[in-house]
């Protein structure tokens, strides 16, 4: 192992938020922030971690997620951003590089627009800039149009940890052929009881109202357009199904690129939306791109 694990409580508006740190072995040369996705938890990150030897990585559960799905009030990207300013004043970080999965990278654009001086530079990864869709898209149709299985998922009960991994996740499409040990960590620690059976951790709530404000809130628009962190961009040519194409179909991308040309951008060949996090394949091409950003 290249660290250590544990786990603190913070305090942000509304209760606790659960964030996890993972302490390297030998000198510590860096940290980073990691945001996980919209229905994830911190526990998307070993493989990343891993491959970070020297880095103290700190990662949470946002709000509405994992051990942090009892907290209170409204999610949206204006308050995960100021929880992450809360999670960098109790480690005792002042600021850092930030890393985005998916939702995450629109926390981490939110997080630089309104705590510029916690953040040194962004890593966004498939996510953080806006996504293609149909026009005409009402509020309440984003949920359904961007995530799909995902969003119904989190309505569905199970007995336990064997059948929601057997049932929704055994033969996911973007999962299937990277199957693995942290996989069904990752899987057994989304579950949370509810009544005499299991739900996914994320409350529905906070998913539908963080997939609405990223996709036609105002604060991302406003973010982006004052854009001043150093900016790497990473996307892969697959989505949320391992379909293509991915979230950043190739003439959208070229738009997002113009509009934003200070951005520099990197395109990882033969991965999804998950695996680029949540495989080994995925971490190896990730991992040095972030450590890359940690010494710039």
């Amino acid at each position: 192992m290249s660290h250590t694990y544990r786990t603190i409580d913070v305090p942000v508006a509304g209760g606790a938020l659960r964030v996890a740190i993972w302490e390297p072995e030998g000198d510590t040369v860096a940290t980073a922030l990691l945001i996980h996705g919209v229905t994830s938890s911190h526990m998307a990150w070993p493989f990343v971690v891993e491959r970070m030897p020297g880095v103290r990585i700190i990662a949470p559960d946002l709000r509405g997620r994992g051990m942090s799905s009892t907290l209170e009030g409204p999610a949206g990207m204006a308050a995960h951003a100021d929880d992450m300013a809360a999670v960098l004043d109790a480690v005792s970080v002042g600021s850092t590089t930030v890393v985005g999965h998916s939702m995450g990278a629109f926390v981490a654009v939110a997080f630089a627009h309104r705590h510029p001086d916690r953040v040194r530079r962004l890593v966004l990864v498939d996510g953080g800039f806006p996504l293609d869709l149909p026009a005409g898209v009402e509020p309440e149709q984003a949920v359904q149009v961007v995530l799909g299985p995902v969003a119904e998922r989190l309505s569905m009960r199970w007995s336990g940890v064997q059948e929601y991994t057997e049932r929704f996740w055994r033969n996911h499409p973007a999962l299937a052929e990277d199957w693995s040990d942290e996989l069904e960590r990752y899987i057994a620690y989304d579950l949370v009881p509810d009544g005499d059976a299991f739900r996914a951790a994320t409350t529905y709530r906070s998913m539908a109202d963080d997939t609405r404000d990223m996709n036609v809130g105002t604060l991302l628009p406003q973010a982006l357009a004052a854009l001043s962190k150093p900016v790497l961009f990473i996307t892969v040519p697959r989505g949320l199904q391992n379909e293509t194409p991915g979230l950043y179909p190739p003439a959208h991308l070229q738009k997002v690129l113009a509009e934003f040309p200070q951005v520099r951008h990197v395109h990882l060949d033969d991965l999804n939306h998950y695996t680029v996090v949540m495989s080994e394949r995925g971490a190896d091409a990730l991992a040095p791109l972030i450590v890359a950003e940690l010494g710039a």
